[in-house]
């Protein structure tokens, strides 16, 4: 038993007439916010990732040749 078009029409209707085209509206709003907010923080932590490699590499050669310096002097 497979679900038909009309069955798919039939549970659509049923729905809107439950909840109102308004209510289902602000519904998909708030996904897509939730979504967009979800993509956001996904882009900060990389980029706090990829700046803390950056520094992690750029601090580690001053370091060994600060202390090659002291050695030498």
């Amino acid at each position: 038993m497979s679900i038909g078009i009309w069955q798919v029409v039939i549970v659509g209707v049923i729905v809107v007439l439950l909840f109102g085209r308004g209510k289902i509206s602000e519904l998909m709003g708030d996904v897509a916010k939730g979504i967009k907010s979800f993509k956001k923080g996904l882009a900060e932590d990389d980029t706090e990732d990829e700046t803390a490699k950056t520094i992690e590499h750029s601090e580690t050669p001053v370091a060994e040749s600060v202390e090659k310096k002291t050695e030498a002097s």
